[in-house]
């Protein structure tokens, strides 16, 4: 029985067992290797992907729970590395053996796209299902802030392009 579904906006059709994790779908099926293993049980957050935009443990999600679903992965969050969260993360430093990374990137953006400021407490909330062994915790709060700012000046430079620009000007006169 094929499955349906879209990933990374691409359609997707695989035939595979309908009990398959999505993660070994992710991996093995479609050969996109950046959401990565961990626990295995939804422990860790290695395998965090999103279903139509809410961040999600792939490692125990069926592959047939995601029929007609929209997933993203790492890979689709943005291909040039220039979403805000991308950008924070490489300029507060925040890698370090990397192998959690792409998990807590996927939910760092789940939480930004529900909540564009958050306070520390959010983003400890919504971090704390993921694990760093390298103990990066601090740089990944400082680096979701720091995506925050950006992303809303980018959201603020984009309104600015909708005003008339006699009116940026004092009005027309």
């Amino acid at each position: 029985m094929a499955i349906r579904f879209t990933v990374n906006g691409k359609a997707q059709s695989v035939d595979v067992n309908p009990d398959m994790p999505l993660l070994w779908v992710i991996r093995d099926t479609l050969n996109m290797t950046g959401t990565k293993f961990g626990c295995g049980v939804a422990l860790c957050g290695a395998c965090t992907v999103h279903i139509n935009g809410a961040a999600i443990r792939s490692c125990i999600t069926p592959i047939s729970s995601v029929e007609g679903k929209h997933v993203t992965t790492i890979e689709g969050i943005s291909p040039d590395h220039s979403h805000p969260i991308q950008r924070a993360w490489l300029e507060v430093d925040v890698p370090q053996c990397g192998y959690c990374q792409s998990g807590q990137i996927m939910s760092a953006v789940a939480l930004l796209n529900k909540t564009p400021n958050p306070t520390d407490a959010q983003i400890e909330g919504a971090m704390a299902g993921n694990i760093c062994r390298c103990g990066t915790y601090q740089q990944i709060k400082e680096a979701i802030h720091k995506a925050a700012g950006m992303h809303g000046a980018a959201k603020q430079n984009a309104e600015l392009d909708q005003i008339p620009q006699d009116a940026l000007a004092g009005g027309a006169e």
